[in-house]
């Protein structure tokens, strides 16, 4: 009897000062923040690995909800409103579901953010619908990745990977009617941002005359500035007007020189070249 006490009083007494052990996490998380249009999409979501499975039909069912990860939900929030599967996704914080095929998936944006399981889905709760058709990619992937690919201004992709198939999911956004608006606001105020609005004009296809108007006027604002004259002289080209444009091109290289920016003295010399 005093033995088992003794045991009994050892155990207790071990299980006092017992530490808790850290691992690594099977399938590890992770947190991804795009910088997208005028806001950004954050995504979250679990990494299993294949481990010698296969994946695809078998771990990952075809014709069946999946969580689209391991663990906990996968979510995307958006910082902004944007347009999947042809409708407007409003701002804020969605799940993201799927459901694979050998031919077809279907990608699901929900307001669920619990779907850790088949049975958790709830059909009433989607948002939208997207259908895609799967592409057969070389390299294994041996941890599903999901990542954000051929972003631009306004568009970008949500790229699912693993073992060798990728999904792709597109997404747009609408950045012209709001920087628009800022424009049209911001240019009947003092102080005006005279070069970024003749730069957007310039590079998304807008009135070049305008723009040019705003660049000259920018360059009275700072005399000095070698990237206001360079952008000039870029816009004078578009506008074929090639002889003005060498005489800003030339400015432009004068003034990088002096200030020794070795970048923008090269830009002056290629376009300069281009001119000739």
């Amino acid at each position: 009897m005093k033995k088992l006490f003794t045991i009994a009083a050892f155990a207790i007494g071990s299980g006092a000062f017992a530490q808790s052990l850290t691992t690594p996490q099977p399938s590890t998380t992770q947190t991804i923040k795009q910088n997208f249009g005028l806001s950004s999409i954050e995504l979250s979501y679990s990494r299993p690995n294949m481990k010698g499975r296969t994946v695809m039909g078998n771990l990952v069912p075809f014709g069946k909800v999946w969580r689209t990860g391991a663990n906990s939900a996968t979510t995307l929030t958006f910082g902004d409103d944007v347009t999947i599967g042809n409708k407007l996704v409003p701002a804020g914080k969605y799940g993201l579901v799927t459901i694979p095929g050998k031919d077809s998936w279907v990608l699901i944006i929900t307001k669920q953010l619990d779907v850790t399981s088949p049975s958790a889905y709830k059909e009433e709760s989607d948002v939208v619908r997207v259908t895609a058709a799967p592409t057969n990619i070389k390299d294994k992937v041996e941890s599903f990745t999901i990542q954000f690919g051929n972003v631009k201004s306004n568009t970008c992709s949500l790229d699912l990977m693993w073992e060798n198939t990728l999904v792709s999911l597109p997404i747009t956004t609408d950045v012209d009617t709001k920087v628009m608006k800022q424009i049209d606001n911001i240019m009947t105020k003092d102080n005006l941002p005279y070069f970024n609005a003749g730069m957007y004009y310039m590079e998304n296809g807008k009135d070049l005359n305008q723009a040019l108007t705003w660049f000259n006027k920018a360059a009275d604002q700072n005399p000095t500035a070698y990237w206001i004259q360079h952008q000039k002289a870029n816009c004078l080209a578009k506008l074929g007007k090639k002889t003005e444009a060498i005489a800003a091109a030339t400015k432009s290289l004068e003034l990088a020189t002096e200030a020794k920016n070795s970048d923008y003295v090269k830009l002056n010399e290629d376009l300069l070249k281009s001119l000739k």
